[in-house]
């Protein structure tokens, strides 16, 4: 078989495997997976796709409008990748963006932080930002569709923060940066409940929940723990596991099957990896790339994990970069092996990451 032949083959079987993969897309729903970085120094959002592991698109935030000073923070996306949501700290703006990264709506609302969605009805839960000094004592409420804030809902504690919902969206977990009460809180029924939990002050910096829906775990940026809580009755969570961890843990995720946690140690620069089966801290991974990480999300598969890395100390220093103003990383560890497998280099200061994967 002479080359021409063979390109030509190869190009046939490329084919063949692309129309196979969209027709299995198509059967089983799936849309392309997308991971969405905040680059809080650099008003922009870096989208990569997760199954390349490359920068799709960066969204310049000041060339639709917003000030260099937008913050954006933190990213939800819809499961089937139909909008992504962003909260802009500079701007007190969540804004809603379609597929095609396209901004389609907003809504006001002052210094917002993280956020997540109602797995079943069209809200969107929106928190308060760590950095504001003084935060409104409340998360608001607003209707995805339309982008209405339909209500803020008063908290009973300072600086509310870490923010998740329950399995079936029928309760919201809030927690405090200043202090150690849960709020449970029913949006159906406006039933409430303060849960305070034992310890110094762990200072929550978020939750979240196991895929069984009974178990929900919190980082403590100030205790060093992660925080196993059983949420069988959401109403009173239960305290029920500390463990500890390396310095400054950040935003938890769980693997597909709940067997592991995996959260950045912002301080120690790593990434812990905690058995949920044992409740033990099983390993701790370390390498270039992981410089003051902050958000994580999984690939659909839980095969990899993409760390976003503030590097605001300059711990990464990549080739031609300020070391007055260094780029932010987002590191891909592959969670079989353990290993960094990639970094890929963004914007200033990357923060919060979401994903249409769950």
């Amino acid at each position: 078989m002479n080359r021409l032949s063979f390109l030509l083959l190869l190009s046939g079987l490329v084919s063949l495997l692309l129309l196979i993969s969209t027709e299995t897309m198509a059967q089983t729903g799936e849309s392309p997976q997308y991971i969405y970085v905040c680059n809080q120094g650099s008003a922009s959002v870096t989208v990569i796709d997760a199954s390349t592991q490359t920068i799709s698109e960066t969204v310049d935030l000041q060339e639709l409008g917003f000030s260099e000073n937008a913050k954006p923070h933190h990213v939800v996306a819809e499961p089937d990748g139909s909008f992504w949501y962003v909260t802009l700290i500079g701007e007190n703006s969540v804004l809603k963006f379609n597929r095609a990264n396209e901004l389609v709506g907003q809504a006001a609302l002052e210094v917002p932080g993280l956020l997540a969605l109602h797995p079943e009805d069209d809200l969107l839960f929106v928190g308060r930002s760590m950095s504001a000094v003084n935060p409104p004592q409340s998360f608001g409420v607003v209707n995805r569709s339309s982008m209405d804030v339909l209500d803020e809902i008063d908290l009973f504690f300072t600086r509310p923060h870490a923010l998740t919902t329950s399995a079936d969206g029928s309760w919201t977990f809030v927690g405090s940066l200043s202090e150690n009460p849960i709020l449970s809180y029913n949006l159906e029924n406006d039933e409430s409940n303060l849960t305070n939990v034992a310890g110094d002050t762990h200072v929550f910096v978020n939750f979240a929940v196991h895929p069984d829906g009974n178990t929900m775990v919190a980082t403590g940026q100030i205790s060093g723990q992660l925080l196993v809580f059983d949420i069988s009755d959401p109403m009173n969570p239960k305290l029920t596991d500390m463990i500890e961890t390396e310095a400054m843990p950040w935003h938890p995720v769980f693997s597909p099957d709940g067997k592991y946690v995996y959260f950045g140690n912002k301080q120690d620069h790593s990434v812990s990896v905690v058995n949920m089966e044992t409740r033990t801290l099983e390993d701790v991974i370390r390498g270039e790339g992981l410089a003051q990480p902050h958000g994580a999300a999984l690939s659909r598969d839980g095969k990899y994990l993409f760390i976003s890395n503030n590097n605001l100390d300059g711990t990464y220093s990549p080739e031609g970069s300020s070391s007055e103003n260094p780029v932010g990383t987002v590191t891909v560890i592959n969670t079989e092996t353990r290993e960094i497998e990639k970094v890929i280099e963004v914007g200033h200061y990357p923060s919060g990451v979401g994903t249409n994967a769950w």
